[in-house]
């Protein structure tokens, strides 16, 4: 088992180097030194009561799966994130005025569908499921488990009817009955498909 002093003299005799090395990778002063001191930390945690000749080995592997952890987190990062300034820059001088930019007001998704839900639409939607759910409670309990299996769980007829227990025929009868009365009660409350 390395002593305090034992691991407190490797830390200072590796400083430097691990600094070096880990900017020659990373190319980010910042970075590097954030590195070396979370393995350093780790290596001091984790690994304090291994003898001292163990701990360089020990240093060396932490230091560079600590690396690796910042090259992943920076590639996810650059994926997911952009500068909004990029596209305030680029809105402005698309539409050549000063007036704020908002993204997500702006953005459409493919095919021109807008991916950002109002208030409004939300409440409306979720009406309707409620009124999905209450008119599902009046059908008969075959018609509903199949049509759930079906439609909700996205089980295919063969599954459905091993689930339920009856021929594959009984469970597209079950289903078309299901989503008429369905159809029937939704329409009498004004919602269409």
């Amino acid at each position: 088992m390395a002593s305090e002093k034992e691991l407190s003299d490797f830390l200072l005799e590796v400083d430097k180097r691990a600094f070096k090395r880990t900017l020659f990778h990373v190319k980010d002063v910042d970075a590097a030194l954030d590195i070396v001191q979370d393995s350093m930390m780790s290596l001091a945690e984790k690994y304090a009561d291994k003898p001292i000749d163990e701990i360089r080995m020990i240093f060396n592997r932490i230091l560079a799966n600590t690396t690796l952890d910042w090259f992943r987190r920076q590639k996810t990062r650059n994926a997911l994130f952009s500068n909004m300034d990029d596209w305030e820059s680029a809105a402005t001088e698309r539409d050549g005025d000063d007036s704020p930019y908002a993204l997500l007001e702006h953005y459409a998704g493919p095919h021109g569908q807008t991916l950002v839900e109002s208030a409004q639409a939300s409440h409306e939607r979720q009406e309707i499921l409620n009124a999905i759910e209450k008119a599902l409670e009046t059908l008969p309990a075959r018609q509903r488990e199949a049509f759930i299996m079906r439609y909700w769980e996205e089980m295919d007829v063969a599954e459905t009817a091993a689930a339920m227990g009856c021929s594959e025929g009984s469970v597209k009868t079950h289903c078309h009955r299901a989503t008429k009365a369905l159809s029937e009660i939704l329409a009498a409350q004004g919602i269409r498909p």
